[in-house]
């Protein structure tokens, strides 16, 4: 090779370092488990934690003194968008009487646990995080956003102690993962690990689409090894569905009514504590259930049923239940999804301790909503069921990809020591 030519190729080198140096990278937070709510929460700013909703279409918090007011009009797209998904039993966004002078836009912050809303205003925020490789935060950033202030504390009823709002990571244009890719210039997409919490700790959350490496697993990059399946959209809801074929115990399909899944769907959510079913599925889940821990011991001694503890329709004395490294030995409970992939939750998954020596299948049924009502989702897979499982949501590509994580990893093994 010509020497004249080193000094170019060198020169160009040097332009591809600084290419690859200055593309987009992902964004990371932690993902605290409060064990007094079950709910999961992310630092938003400083002083300021929002609960993850991943069925919720706004950032909201109460109204701080840093925000600055986003002056937007009644009939401007954004406030449009800000009030895109209605919350029944929530005032309907009005004009007043002149809405091309009318820079107000109102919206309606909404509680998902108690279901409270409460009137507030668009402001300009930052999201305050840390871009990652997928080992470790790499650098802090400043991600310009918006959100919805709220005016009234009581907004903050039944949220984990120091919770200030609600990080809605739902199918929105104003949810956080369309801001963070609008503003960092990264694939619409995020990644959730749910921790178990306590002494376990945090999981993790990532922006942006990204592998995904944690301690004690040396090389292991967890999101190349994922199922999916497609992510399932319904009418007036910013939810995240997933089309589910039948529920399955061990290798044995519960006899639900037809149709009984696709009517109202199968919904994912962060709020739920453990997984709601429908009563008309509930009941016929749970009758198989005891059906099915029943013959897995047929030549032992049973499994002793205890008097349940509510929320929960069965339980089980402790001192009676094999336990794995999987959790109880109870009978598997297997989603059957499109593309024949299959979401399997063993017992680490399905079993809670509630008592001392006393375990409660964590699938509850749904209150205040007759069997087969079409307007109420058929399952609301919850926060339980989801934990210690890699989730990815891609929303351009409008998949659902789910990984069950070994028996010696968790999501609280991310390690959130910056990188040099």
């Amino acid at each position: 090779m010509s020497r004249s030519r080193l000094p170019v190729l060198f020169v160009l080198a040097a332009s591809l370092v600084v290419l690859a140096s200055g593309q987009p990278r992902p964004v990371v937070v932690p993902v605290t488990k409060d064990t007094a709510t079950s709910l999961y929460t992310i630092p938003f700013y400083a002083g300021a934690n929002l609960v993850v909703d991943i069925s919720g279409p706004l950032v909201w918090s109460t109204c701080q003194r840093g925000h600055l007011p986003a002056n937007f009009a009644c009939k401007s797209d954004t406030c449009k968008l800000a009030n895109a998904y209605p919350v029944p039993g929530c005032p309907a966004a009005g004009c007043g009487r002149d809405p091309r002078e009318d820079r107000t836009c109102t919206t309606y912050p909404y509680n998902p646990i108690t279901g409270s809303c409460a009137a507030g205003s668009l402001v300009h925020t930052r999201f305050v995080a840390n871009t990652t490789d997928g080992k470790n935060p790499v650098n802090q950033v400043s991600v310009r956003s918006m959100s919805a202030c709220g005016t009234t504390k009581k907004l903050l009823a039944s949220l984990p102690r120091g919770a200030s709002g609600v990080a809605g990571l739902a199918v929105s244009g104003l949810a956080l993962p369309a801001q963070v890719a609008s503003s960092q210039k990264v694939p619409k997409k995020f990644l959730l690990c749910l921790p178990t919490g306590g002494a376990n700790g945090d999981g993790v959350a990532i922006f942006g689409g990204s592998p995904l490496y944690l301690e004690y697993t040396g090389s292991l990059e967890y999101t190349s090894s994922m199922e999916h399946t497609p992510l399932v959209g319904r009418k007036g809801s910013p939810a995240y569905y997933v089309a589910v074929k039948y529920i399955a115990l061990d290798n044995s399909r519960v006899p639900l009514p037809p149709l009984a899944l696709a009517t109202g769907g199968v919904v994912l959510s962060t709020t739920a504590p453990y997984t709601v079913l429908r009563a008309d599925v509930y009941r016929l889940f749970l009758a198989a259930f005891r059906e099915a821990t029943a013959a897995q011991w047929q030549y032992a001694q049973k499994p002793r049923e205890v008097k349940p503890v509510p929320p929960f329709g069965v339980c089980y004395d402790t001192r009676t239940l094999a336990n794995t490294r999987m959790g109880y030995m109870v009978p598997s409970v297997t989603l059957a999804l499109d593309g024949e992939k299959n979401w399997t939750m063993t017992g680490v998954n399905s079993m809670v301790v509630v008592k001392p020596e006393k375990a409660c299948l964590a699938f509850v049924e749904m209150k205040e909503v007759k069997a087969g009502d079409g307007k109420a989702p058929a399952v609301i897979v919850g926060g339980f069921q989801m934990e210690n499982f890699v989730l990815q949501f891609d929303l351009e590509r409008k998949q659902f990809g789910f990984l069950r994580l070994p028996y010696y990893a968790q999501c609280g093994h991310f390690n959130f020591t910056r990188s040099s």
